[in-house]
């Protein structure tokens, strides 16, 4: 959530940066809302503050020896009795003000970065580096794509699936399922070593949450609701870990704050229909490992691009082709300030593809859940920056071994990081 002080003292800068995403986004509503709830605020406060009078008065007249039933005193409390009227009715209008606000404010984006490049749409993104030119496959042109090679070497399953769910589930069978368990095993061990401490939180979670991160109230519709229960299934562990410190004023000392945490994750993927409508890349159940961070704002910078190595770390270990983008205004998420897209190369469809989204929320997430922290030689609370990443989705990672790894006989090999998951370092047909 963007600061209402920055908004009112900023306007022009504000509007200039929310501009640089889209002219959709305007808070000149924001600013008459606020400047009228100001105004009530301060005529309930003189309000009050003649009442306090009033009962002063009201006490010296009865000390220096009238009746409380005189005129005089009758008199006074007639204009006290009026006042607290007044209040009662303006105290109604203000929260009524303050909750347009807050709703206006809840469907504001953050503001990007003033590194973040300007552009209006994922066309205008830039590419920052590319990693294992040389593990291309050759002949790539002739490989299957994932979903083939898993069904016909019987590690995947998506007829079944839809029998038991709908379109767009899948079933793992026997080497399908071992290679995603080492797959989460390895990413895991890999991040703890990198210094994540592992969480493995709630996958169901309340509607405050997903305002915390700024899922709701925007995204509703891409998420899945218990309808008997103020609960959701999880899009990203990205929720449930953030909030795992909504409404705490953390120590200083407890700054940075890392964790890692394998969730399954849920999504609609509402107005995707008739995109990656076979395989592994968009599925509405999907495993993945997230990256939570929770820093020091003059340290986000840093840690973003040290949270986008961690996950590129994966990707190495396994000799995968990628690359690294970061994206434009137009096409950054809804609470990040900036983002960088990890792609992994795909040879079936001759592209890169996202496999990891690492973003700096800066204090937007923070503000949203009340997340702050306290150093002890200073007066006041700061809000804490937020970051994450994916370290990595798992499906989308099975997707790229098994095009970038399948062999001319119809097998597939195993990455070398694999091996000392797994009993065997080549899928066969079962």
């Amino acid at each position: 959530m963007l600061d209402i002080k920055r908004i009112r003292q900023e306007p022009e800068v504000v509007q200039n940066l929310l501009n640089r995403r889209s002219s959709e986004y305007q808070i000149q509503e924001i600013l008459d809302l606020n400047e009228r709830q100001r105004q009530l605020e301060s005529a309930r406060s003189r309000l009050k503050a003649r009442s306090n009078e009033i009962s002063k008065e009201i006490g010296q007249k009865i000390q220096s020896g009238l009746s409380p039933e005189s005129e005089q005193v009758q008199k006074i409390k007639e204009e006290s009795n009026q006042i607290k009227q007044q209040i009662n009715e303006l105290e109604p209008q203000e929260r009524d003000l303050k909750t347009q606000i807050q709703n206006l404010l809840l469907s504001l984006p953050n503001l990007p970065s003033e590194s973040t490049p300007v552009g209006e749409d994922e066309t205008e993104n830039v590419e920052v580096r590319r990693w294992g030119d040389g593990y291309l496959p050759e002949n790539s042109e002739k490989l299957l794509p994932h979903w083939e090679i898993g069904e016909k070497l019987g590690i995947l399953e998506f007829s079944r699936a839809v029998k038991v769910a709908q379109s767009r589930f899948v079933n793992l069978i026997g080497m399908g399922a071992a290679l995603e368990r080492a797959l989460i095993r390895f990413m895991l061990d890999q991040q703890i070593a990198a210094g994540y401490l592992e969480v493995m939180p709630p996958v169901l979670i309340n509607s405050q949450s997903l305002t915390g991160t700024g899922q709701l109230p925007k995204f509703a519709e891409e998420s899945f609701q218990c309808n008997n229960d103020d609960l959701w299934l999880s899009p990203t562990a990205e929720v449930p870990v953030t909030n795992l410190y909504r409404d705490e004023v953390l120590d200083a000392s407890q700054l940075p704050i890392y964790h890692c945490a394998y969730t399954p994750c849920f999504r609609r993927e509402a107005g995707s229909y008739g995109k990656d409508t076979r395989g592994l890349i968009r599925l509405h159940q999907f495993n993945k490992v997230e990256l939570v961070k929770l820093v020091r704002p003059e340290k986000s910078a840093e840690e973003h691009e040290a949270i986008v190595q961690n996950a590129e770390a994966i990707l190495q270990a396994l000799k995968l082709p990628y690359r690294v983008m970061e994206l434009c205004t137009g096409d950054l998420g809804f609470g990040a300030a900036k983002c960088y897209d990890l792609e992994v190369w795909l040879p079936s469809s001759q592209a890169y593809r996202e496999i990891s989204s690492c973003s700096n929320f800066t204090d937007f997430q923070a503000r949203r859940a009340n997340i702050r922290f306290k150093q002890a030689n200073k007066k006041g609370t700061e809000f804490v920056h937020t970051l994450n990443g994916s370290g990595l989705a798992i499906g989308r990672t099975m997707a790229a071994i098994l095009e970038n790894y399948q062999q001319p006989d119809g097998t597939v090999n195993i990455p070398e990081a694999l091996h000392p998951y797994l009993k065997q370092t080549v899928i066969r047909e079962s």
